[in-house]
């Protein structure tokens, strides 16, 4: 089975390949194709580059940039992957990359974005939920840890 982890370099999507991990360790044979989508280049950033193949190039190192921690949880496992850095809309290139790699599921965060941005784009979650041709799985954001609040636990001022 090829599982499809869209990474995005934030902690949140590192939680979801050691979600990937736990079910290899409890009997999933799987490979993996990691995956980051970089954001097309901005006009200005296109009239102002003097060559596009140096836009191309900051953004492919960007992106195996946010793939290295990701990519170093699953070699420390010992577990087979691939990489692919793309650029685009995320949710059409995911979509994309199960069809191109001949993925079988992905793992996804269900971790939002603010509820306008979400109301105006729909998040990446919900259409791959919709527009899918494989089954997506949700992996819910760690609960936080107690203290997590900003409150120091240790140091209480009382008598």
């Amino acid at each position: 089975m090829k599982v499809l982890l869209p990474i995005d370099g934030s902690e949140l999507s590192l939680h979801e390949v050691r979600f990937a991990l736990r079910l290899v360790a409890q009997g999933l044979q799987a490979s993996f194709l990691l995956a980051n989508v970089q954001e097309p280049a901005s006009l200005y950033e296109i009239v102002t580059a003097p060559d596009p193949a140096v836009l191309e190039s900051v953004s492919h190192a960007a992106g195996e940039h946010a793939l290295q921690a990701a990519q170093a949880l699953l070699s420390a496992a010992g577990v087979r992957f691939e990489l692919a850095v793309v650029t685009g809309d995320p949710a059409h290139a995911v979509l994309e990359l199960i069809e191109e790699y001949g993925c079988d599921m992905v793992v996804i965060g269900s971790h939002g974005v603010g509820l306008l941005r979400s109301a105006l784009q729909g998040s990446v979650a919900q259409t791959l939920i919709h527009d899918s041709p494989v089954p997506v799985l949700l992996v819910k954001p760690p609960e936080p840890a107690e203290g997590a609040d900003g409150v120091d636990e240790g140091n209480d001022p009382s008598p």
